[in-house]
């Protein structure tokens, strides 16, 4: 027997507000970050694929506003510990990577990767237990780009990255932090942090 046809409803038929009803607003402007996290994840699972492409491309059209790539100064990323000698993450840093991962979530990877070359550019010149805070949180930067650079190759098969001459200078410019890290923990004995951004990159041509 064969499978009952769906039609599907075009978008064009369907009539957008234009506002947020006053009740859902007081909802929004109320209710716990926790709560509006389960809220927008149930919302999203158990709705068509536009909604969430929707979701996304409204994502994407706040981060623009609110300038989400920029960086004041990466001096605030990494301060030295009560050693006075290795480096230590700082909550500035934790700040900047939650920036990057909205980004990279919203779909705008290169954005994303330019926010973590700043990251990448400020570990030059640090030195590090082989132990600790630091080393953990190389590895969450360098398991980000490599997240981000899946967010890159979506950007790309979606057409939303228009300017392919800028695209190719955003992971240049990854890759050069990533090399001049690799020769200057190679200095000081250290382990090169970034092993996994460094593959996926090698692998991968735009």
């Amino acid at each position: 027997m064969p499978a009952r046809e769906i039609a599907a409803h075009s978008q064009d038929h369907v009539k957008t507000l234009g506002h947020v009803n006053l009740m859902v607003d007081t909802l929004i402007a109320n209710a716990t970050i926790d709560d509006l996290r389960a809220i927008t994840r149930t919302l999203l699972a158990t709705s068509t694929p536009s909604l969430a492409a929707s979701f996304t491309a409204a994502a994407r059209s706040r981060l623009r506003q609110t300038n989400a790539k920029r960086i004041a100064s990466t001096n605030g990323l990494f301060a030295t510990g009560l050693d006075g000698i290795h480096a230590v993450p700082t909550p500035e840093l934790e700040n900047v990577l939650a920036r990057a991962r909205s980004l990279y979530g919203a779909g705008m990877g290169f954005t994303s990767i330019g926010l973590l070359s700043s990251v990448v550019k400020a570990t030059v010149g640090l030195r590090w237990e082989e132990e600790g805070a630091m080393v953990d949180i190389l590895a969450v930067i360098d398991a980000d780009i490599c997240q981000a650079i899946q967010s890159c190759k979506e950007e790309l098969e979606g057409g939303r990255a228009n300017d392919l001459v800028a695209a190719r200078e955003t992971i240049s410019k990854i890759w050069a932090g990533v090399e001049e890290s690799s020769r200057d923990v190679e200095v000081w004995g250290g382990e090169f942090p970034f092993d996994k951004t460094a593959n996926s990159i090698e692998c991968w041509r735009i």
